[in-house]
């Protein structure tokens, strides 16, 4: 459980961070099931007066988006999300570090890097450090790289009445789960909803609301969901019922990502072809797919190594797994100054 300074991602640690940020505007979205603030930094030229004239599915309807958004009446914008699961903390560090580049010229390490913030002028980037401040705060370690799997699933995932783990994708199969677990894993929140499969057509958690409503005020371009995978590769992940041309656009930027980490020696997982969701079991319709829908942002979860001793693949530092955050902010960043998310 030993994490270097620069790791921070803890709800009081992230709360200092938002009230020591100067340069920010900074919003509280919401409260989440269990009373806890959901915070919000934002960076760059507001888009609340940009002009609009019907919600993103009837502009499509009308075959012309610019009813909802005219990407020249705008300022290009990305949203960054972490800890939509609380022990899924690669994302909140990740952030913690950019919202202090953007403060003070230097990462939490001390850090320069002036080439991410030259990306950075003349973008709107807006910052959920910890989407559910419940589960984060149902999680002791401030990380799990470094633990073992059982560790991943307990902190994540919880257990049942029995006390055996929930497991992945089991608990999926309850929903929501607060019932039948004996501990409520860091997946959920303190009603027990994983906010990336709420009920997307019914009243939703609140802080599920506070996301897609923040993503749909702020005209977001590009959404970019910051998940844990386990061992994995770095992987910018394709969204299930999102259009095929942002699902393109996703791909050129897992192609951009992976040359990238290459070049420093940091495997990222390549571009993956996009598919229709015709499989025997369609995949599913989650946050990052509704996300899409509510605003026709680029939307996509990145899920981060999270270097699981005891299984097969990579085992980076905290300052490798953050790097690779920042080159997928870094590669994100040049799509958007260069208008390339303009894809109908």
């Amino acid at each position: 459980m030993n994490c270097p300074a620069f790791w921070k991602t803890s709800n009081e640690a992230i709360r200092q961070l938002y009230d020591g940020a100067v340069r920010a505007e900074k919003k509280i979205l919401t409260e989440s099931a269990g009373g806890r603030p959901v915070l919000c930094l934002s960076y760059g030229p507001s888009n609340e007066n940009a002009p609009r004239k019907a919600n993103w599915s009837s502009a499509l309807g009308s075959m012309d988006p610019s009813c909802y958004s005219d990407p020249d009446a705008k300022v290009p914008t990305l949203v960054l999300i972490g800890a939509e699961h609380g022990q899924e903390t690669e994302g909140t560090a990740a952030v913690a570090n950019l919202i202090s580049l953007l403060e003070t010229g230097r990462d939490l390490a001390g850090a320069p890097n002036d080439a991410l913030l030259a990306l950075c002028e003349n973008v709107r980037i807006v910052i959920v450090p910890i989407a559910n401040p419940d589960g984060r705060a149902r999680v002791v370690p401030d990380a799990i790289i470094g633990l073992k799997q059982y560790d991943l699933r307990y902190w994540g995932q919880g257990t049942w009445r029995d006390g055996s783990l929930c497991g992945w994708p089991e608990c999926k199969k309850q929903h929501p789960i607060k019932d039948a677990v004996d501990f409520l894993g860091g997946y959920y929140n303190d009603d027990g909803i994983n906010l990336m499969h709420d009920d997307f057509f019914a009243p939703m958690a609140k802080e599920t609301q506070a996301l897609l409503d923040l993503c749909e005020r702020e005209r977001a371009d590009v959404v970019i969901h910051l998940h844990g995978g386990g061992d994995s590769k770095g992987n910018l992940m394709q969204t299930s019922y999102m259009s095929g041309p942002a699902k393109q656009i996703v791909e050129n930027l897992a192609a951009a990502c992976y040359a990238h980490g290459l070049a420093e020696g940091l495997e990222f997982v390549g571009p993956h072809a996009c598919s229709l969701d015709d499989g025997p079991v369609p995949g599913a319709f989650n946050l990052a797919s509704a996300t899409h829908h509510k605003c026709g942002a680029v939307s996509f979860v990145y899920e981060s190594n999270e270097c699981i001793i005891d299984e097969p693949g990579p085992k980076l530092t905290h300052a490798q797994v953050t790097r690779m955050h920042m080159i997928v902010f870094e590669e994100t960043l040049k799509v958007l100054r260069n208008r390339e998310y303009r894809y109908v």
